[in-house]
């Protein structure tokens, strides 16, 4: 009984332990303070910077490619939704949000309208893209996604003639769930993918294609502790107790009064 004791203590130590980790797994709200940015990039090479559970607008015209970059990182499942305000007449036009990482892959949507068709009489059109979660390290022949910035690709693919030129104004903002230990992997990437290239206003200086800046509140955590190994613990010491437990129950209260001593 003494070593069921000590070990129901071990696991009260243990679940304390990991409750602060599953607090530091949920997602972490948006800094304040930053002002949103209000333009679009029209290349990979000048996509606009914006922090996941930041929305950013842009003004566009009909046809043109609208970028924006954003950091993610291990154990994030990102959700990347637009919206888009159409002219007040227009023809029936087709909008796509692509997704891409640092190595230009295209990053394939779990579910969500990552294609929308919007009649003539639509006012605006939303999109949404959910990416697989982000992965600490990948095989080289995979196209996994990776801890990195990741670029969004906004654009209408199907337009009329009349309808290229046309005033439109867009919406876009990404969020991330935490999914945690449980998309953990053995292994580890020593850097981020590719931290990719963005664009400062020209003002600030003459070469507007700089590195990306941005990264994830906290820093990048590929390799760092997960909470796997706590829940993994947990569970080794839920087996000791129970092995503990079964042979106190099995071996009985001992050798009989009627029988004799051997």
């Amino acid at each position: 009984m003494r070593v069921v004791r000590a070990l129901s203590a071990a696991l009260l130590a243990l679940g304390a332990a990991a409750a602060p980790a599953a607090a530091d797994a949920s997602p972490s709200p948006s800094k304040d303070g930053t002002s949103a940015p209000m333009r679009a990039g029209t290349s990979f090479r000048t996509a606009a910077e914006i922090e996941q559970g930041q929305p950013a607008t842009a003004s566009g015209s009909t046809g043109d490619y609208l970028y924006w970059s954003f950091p993610a990182d291990t154990g994030q499942r990102p959700t990347v939704k637009a919206t888009v305000k159409l002219p007040e007449t227009h023809a029936s036009q087709t909008w796509q949000i692509d997704v891409y990482d640092g190595l230009r892959r295209r990053q394939a949507c779990q579910y969500g309208a990552q294609t929308h068709t919007a009649a003539s009489d639509a006012s605006s059109v939303e999109l949404a893209c959910v990416l697989r979660t982000v992965r600490a390290w990948s095989e080289p022949w995979a196209n996994d996604p990776l801890p990195g910035t990741y670029y969004v690709r906004l654009t209408a693919t199907g337009v009329a003639t009349a309808d290229l030129g046309l005033p439109v104004g867009s919406e876009v903002r990404v969020d991330s769930e935490d999914i945690g230990g449980s998309a953990a992997v053995d292994g580890s990437l020593a850097e981020p993918l590719v931290p990719g290239v963005a664009s400062k206003p020209e003002e600030e200086q003459a070469n507007a294609a700089v590195l990306a800046g941005l990264e994830p509140e906290g820093g990048w955590a590929s390799g760092r502790w997960s909470d796997r190994w706590v829940w993994t613990a947990a569970g080794g010491v839920l087996a000791a107790l129970a092995g503990v437990g079964g042979y106190a129950l099995s071996r009985g209260t001992g050798r009989p009064s009627r029988v004799p001593p051997a």
